[in-house]
């Protein structure tokens, strides 16, 4: 599985805002960095297929070998993470990772066992979301989305909202089963430690390869500290 961004531009009142042709490999993390306001979500918001009207957009997004430049959003395959994990409230734990999934089949409840003793969740199918923990939730949200069997995923920030200590877990647990799955990844960050943790090639919005500086020793103590 791979993903490609042929020759994408995206404009607003004709001023390009995105210029991207890069190629994303089987288990790749690309990283597109910059500060808010960049265009960095509008970026992901082309790729699903929910650009706002505000804006235009030149070139094709190739999934896997499949141009998925006009497909509906729902038939992209195509899975997201947000800085907010957007579990439903009304659901159970199991009932969350259960929504992609086909509403009958022998495999479903092994499925959400399987995708819950994965997470370190194992038991938890029938609790409240609510009384979850933070990275409780946000490794529900990575599982819903990996059993809706995307062939890609796209990460808008989603540890942001973490503390450092959690925010590494997360960044290992989540790369690390995109990584198994070989599923393409690209992750809009304006972390250097997010990009760091990604291991693989760092782009603005405009497609300039950036080079992250090398943290001291002294930098690193100071954020474990």
């Amino acid at each position: 599985m791979s993903l490609d961004l042929d020759n994408l531009v995206i404009s607003r009142e004709g001023r390009p805002m995105v210029a991207l042709s890069c190629h994303v490999a089987p288990g790749e993390v690309l990283s597109i960095m910059g500060p808010s306001g960049c265009g960095k979500s509008t970026l992901l918001a082309a790729l699903v297929g929910a650009l706002p009207p505000a804006f235009s957009m030149q070139g094709r997004v190739v999934l896997n070998g499949r141009d998925i430049t006009a497909v509906p959003t729902h038939a992209r395959r195509l899975g997201i993470l947000f800085q907010d994990d957007i579990l439903f409230p009304h659901l159970s734990v199991g009932a969350n990772l259960g929504f992609g999934l086909p509403r009958s089949g022998p495999d479903r409840g092994q499925a959400i066992s399987t995708a819950l003793e994965e997470a370190g969740l194992g038991g938890l199918q029938a609790r409240d979301p609510a009384s979850l923990s933070g990275g409780q939730r946000a490794r529900v949200a990575l599982m819903r989305t990996l059993l809706s069997d995307p062939l890609g995923l796209l990460l808008d920030e989603p540890f942001s909202k973490l503390d450092s200590a959690l925010r590494a877990q997360m960044r290992e647990f989540v790369f690390a089963r995109a990584r198994a799955r070989h599923l393409p990844v690209v992750l809009v960050t304006h972390d250097l430690e997010d990009a760091r943790a990604a291991g693989g090639p760092v782009l603005d919005v405009l497609g300039n390869h950036l080079s992250l500086p090398v943290s001291s020793p002294a930098d690193l103590s100071a954020r474990t500290s």
